[in-house]
């Protein structure tokens, strides 16, 4: 869980401890490193929240391949290890009352119209595609774990930042051009999620500030 989503759930009330864990999502090998921690440490993994992701400026017609590749990485193949591990750990430990939660986008379920956002919104997709993958495979192997996309538009985080990176004013912009969602929101979704009945099946939140336009 990003630091800063577990920051505003315990700030919201909800007991726990925050224990990081450095780890390169980009890194096969980190990820496998994490989740034996996870193991050794705290026997394993019931809630798995898949909330890292990145955009790089790199249009379809003239974009770097490096580019291309880390959003590919971090936001489609470090979701997809994290979540095959999770699942493996519920499975070992008979836990069958877990529940997979992709942070995904609005940006998954619409193409923005900027060439700096393509890409990125093709792994977006790509989110989309594999949660409900995931939930017909859950469904398959006969186990309660659910699974779920939460898909916000702007939310103000240092997400704009590192994206425009090189354009701070243009990062700023951003935010300030409308009230956006904040991390206490997606928070918020997480925990109605998490506080559902065993038996509903939440597939996507969809949620914008009220002044987004697209």
């Amino acid at each position: 869980m990003h630091r800063k989503l577990a920051a505003e759930c315990q700030s919201a009330g909800y007991s726990g401890t925050l224990i990081p864990y450095k780890c390169d999502l980009s890194c096969e090998e980190d990820i496998l490193s994490m989740f034996s921690a996870i193991k050794t440490l705290h026997q394993g993994v019931d809630v798995c929240i898949n909330n890292a992701g990145l955009a790089h400026n790199e249009p379809l017609l003239s974009g770097k391949t490096d580019g291309w590749r880390n959003m590919i990485d971090v936001n489609v193949l470090a979701l997809s290890i994290c979540t095959r591990e999770a699942y493996q750990s519920m499975k070992e430990r008979n836990v069958d009352d877990g529940h997979i939660i992709n942070i995904n986008s609005m940006g998954g379920h619409r193409m923005v119209p900027s060439a700096d956002e393509h890409f990125y919104c093709a792994t977006k997709y790509a989110v989309t595609a594999l949660t409900e993958g995931l939930r017909q495979e859950l469904r398959e192997a006969k186990t309660h774990i659910r699974a779920t996309c939460i898909s916000p538009g702007i939310v103000e985080t240092e997400f704009a930042f590192r994206h425009h990176n090189s354009d701070p004013e243009k990062a700023a912009a951003v935010y300030e051009s409308i009230k956006c969602l904040k991390a206490q929101d997606i928070a918020s979704a997480v925990t109605y999620v998490l506080g559902t009945p065993p038996h509903v099946q939440i597939g996507d939140v969809q949620m914008r500030p009220v002044e987004q336009v697209s």
